[in-house]
């Protein structure tokens, strides 16, 4: 049986998970969550919704109000953060992806930005290939019925055939604002069809 020593239904997500992993009895420890949400945040809508996670945590995170769409083939997703912030230009976020993720959510400042799109199949498919767990576009991105293929979350404004440039600019890993919420990198970031929860 499970051994658990706070109510706290996020906890009790991560203990359920842990069990999955073949552990039989588990006296929860909260230095323990981080661990169970590296290995299993793309299972987040199996088990808790932020709507949920929001009414037991709500004094420790943040809603964000921009309202995005879902076009990846995962819609509940949960990770550390990562970060890039750029303007129609996508080479730095893709070098990124290109990089093993462990599980973390890169966040994706383009400005709101529709002009141009971020992300496509490849580097979505790039982004599978090496472990991430999502990616979140303040902007736009194409090939969406292929990426709606892909088992990895993805968030984003909306879509636009039109390709960015790959010059390269950009920066990554600062702290990156938009929808009433700071993403900092190595904080935790939670999704799922009703929105997106930062932690404070």
């Amino acid at each position: 049986m499970y051994i658990c020593t706070c109510t706290d239904v996020h906890h009790k997500w991560a203990l359920l998970q842990l069990g999955r992993s073949g552990v039989v009895t588990w006296r929860w420890r909260p230095e323990d969550l981080d661990r169970a949400l590296t290995r299993w945040g793309t299972r987040l809508s199996d088990t808790i919704s932020t709507a949920d996670l929001y009414d037991e945590r709500g004094e420790q995170l943040l809603s964000v109000s921009l309202q995005f769409r879902d076009f990846g083939g995962v819609t509940g997703f949960a990770g550390p953060i990562r970060t890039v912030s750029c303007h129609q230009d996508n080479a730095l976020l893709k070098t990124m992806l290109g990089t093993p993720g462990e599980g973390a959510v890169l966040v994706v400042d383009g400005g709101g930005s529709l002009a141009t799109a971020l992300v496509g199949d490849l580097i979505a498919a790039l982004a599978v290939d090496h472990g991430w767990s999502g990616v979140i576009v303040n902007g736009a991105i194409r090939d969406s019925a292929a990426i709606g293929t892909l088992p990895i979350g993805v968030k984003a404004l909306g879509t636009n055939p039109a390709k960015s440039t790959k010059t390269g600019s950009g920066v990554s890993d600062i702290v990156v604002t938009f929808g009433g919420a700071s993403f900092r990198p190595g904080a935790w970031v939670w999704c799922d069809g009703d929105g997106i929860l930062v932690e404070r």
